[in-house]
């Protein structure tokens, strides 16, 4: 084949490799941040925009392991991705499981999602204390993000608009070792939770137009799972390793 204007072909090439290094530098992680309860991370990715749009690798595994401050994600290995939707007004959870242990990593796709984690180790300093992280995502957004749940925690979300969401799980679904612990009970201690989102999980919760199932609506109290046996499964020595 005869180039018939190898300039030209010079010049696409120059932009190809100018945008395949822009997407280098761009398509990575920027911050991992601690929570209040330090377990939990929120791990940050830029995207790259362009009149098109953007473009985004939601989860790379070389950049996690390139990362030092995540290191409780260095050995684990994702073995499900679940995708669910959530109409405005929805609270789920708060979900756990054992054998296997299940951690997650989630995300929101479109819509805002109050992510909330409650530590359920037994003889950890945060034991019964929840936390809440407001995770809202659009396509205007310049960067989206993470937020890691290891085992050891139970998880719900709270819902102010029509949501949908992404999560990878360290473990497949067991039916048998999950159970729940109501968002509503009255012995979770909030007081390491943003006051602000506090308010606006009291607000939706007390609401009359808030979506729970019965199921979490009813679930246990925290001293209710303390007494079962089955939460001898989450010892804080135990799951630091």
């Amino acid at each position: 084949m005869i180039l018939s204007n190898p300039s030209r072909l010079n010049t696409q090439t120059s932009s190809l490799r100018q945008r395949v290094s822009e997407y280098e530098e761009t398509l990575k992680i920027t911050t991992v941040q601690d929570l209040a309860i330090e377990a939990v991370k929120v791990i940050t990715f830029a995207r790259f925009t362009d009149v098109r749009g953007y473009f985004t690798e939601t989860y790379r595994k070389t950049d996690v392991l390139a990362r030092a401050d995540l290191g409780s994600l260095q050995d684990v290995s994702f073995v499900q991705c679940n995708e669910s939707y959530s109409r405005a007004g929805t609270i789920r959870g708060l979900h756990f499981q054992w054998n296997p242990y299940m951690g997650k990593l989630v995300r929101t796709i479109q819509g805002r999602m109050l992510d909330l984690v409650l530590d359920i180790r037994k003889g950890s300093p945060t034991f019964g204390y929840i936390i809440a992280h407001d995770m809202p995502s659009n396509q205007e957004n310049v960067a989206g993000q993470w937020i890691w749940v290891p085992p050891g925690f139970a998880h719900g979300n709270l819902f102010t608009e029509d949501t949908a969401i992404e999560y990878f799980c360290t473990g497949e679904y067991s039916q048998g070792c999950e159970a729940g612990i109501s968002p509503l009970a009255t012995d979770i201690n909030w007081s390491l939770c943003d006051p602000s989102l506090k308010k606006l999980f009291d607000e939706i919760a007390n609401g009359t137009t808030v979506i729970i199932t019965d199921k979490d609506r009813n679930g246990l109290t925290l001293s209710q799972w303390t007494w079962d046996k089955n939460s001898d499964n989450f010892i804080h020595e135990r799951m630091l390793g």
